[in-house]
């Protein structure tokens, strides 16, 4: 097999196992309950930073992951198809899925057991859900019910969404609306006077850096968890202010 043959082979090779790894991930089991508070931090807020999950698109559809699951907030952003199973009484007919965004920490409770209570205590697997998602896939009686799940595709509508913050010392942005992996492992930020600056996380996928950026056009290069990255230039145009949300490419 001649060179050129060789690297076409393996970037076939490579395409196929990105397919598999984000649309036939296996079926993995663990528990879901579901936040019975109308206002609570699954539907407003949460562990990533994503603030009001309405605005941010995620809304009834996003899920708070138990300690092994969140993983200190790497997994912010990642979808999930979750599938009630193994209980007559409570899933629903046909097992019908639903597609979930973790938008939010479950904490352990150790004073309570793992099966009455502790849902996400280490080292469970386990989804709190909003009431209108969990009510898509079994009866809200239910107080756990058992799940499978899989990884999948983010599918979002528009692009990557840029929401800044900070001050003259201070520069932060959060990363929203990511498709695909749906998960950022990296951030660099470039200002038409800088060259590209790696930044740091701070919570969830807010990302910090000590640099002042005002009065010059702001680039980003976001990098998702498959290795994959995007750079999307002069997303900010000169005159921005923090508190404004700028809107750049998407993974495809």
């Amino acid at each position: 097999m001649g060179a050129l043959q060789a690297t076409v082979f393996f970037l076939i090779l490579l395409k196929a196992r990105d397919v598999t790894v984000a649309e036939n991930d296996e079926w993995k089991t663990a528990t879901a309950t579901y936040s019975k508070e109308t206002d609570g931090s699954i539907i407003t807020e949460g562990a990533c930073g994503y603030g009001d999950l309405h605005k941010s698109s995620y809304g009834k559809h996003s899920a708070g992951l138990s300690t092994i699951l969140f993983n200190r907030g790497s997994s912010c952003g990642a979808c999930y198809e979750l599938r009630c199973v193994d209980h007559i009484l409570w899933c629903l007919q046909g097992s019908p899925s639903v597609i979930l965004t973790a938008t939010d920490f479950c904490p352990p409770n150790y004073g309570l057991s793992a099966d009455y209570g502790g849902w996400c205590n280490f080292p469970k697997q386990h989804f709190e859900m909003s009431e209108a998602a969990f009510a898509e896939i079994a009866e809200r009686k239910a107080d756990k019910v058992p799940v499978q799940y899989r990884r999948v595709k983010c599918e979002r509508r528009g692009g990557l969404r840029f929401s800044l913050s900070g001050n003259s010392r201070f520069f932060q942005v959060l990363v929203t609306n990511v498709g695909l992996d749906g998960e950022v492992v990296a951030v660099k930020v470039k200002g038409s006077r800088t060259g590209w600056i790696p930044m740091g996380r701070n919570w969830g996928q807010n990302w910090q850096c000590n640099i002042n950026l005002k009065g010059q056009p702001i680039s980003f290069e976001v990098t998702a968890s498959s290795g994959r990255t995007l750079a999307s230039y002069a997303v900010a145009p000169a005159n921005w202010q923090f508190g404004q949300t700028f809107e750049g490419k998407q993974f495809k």
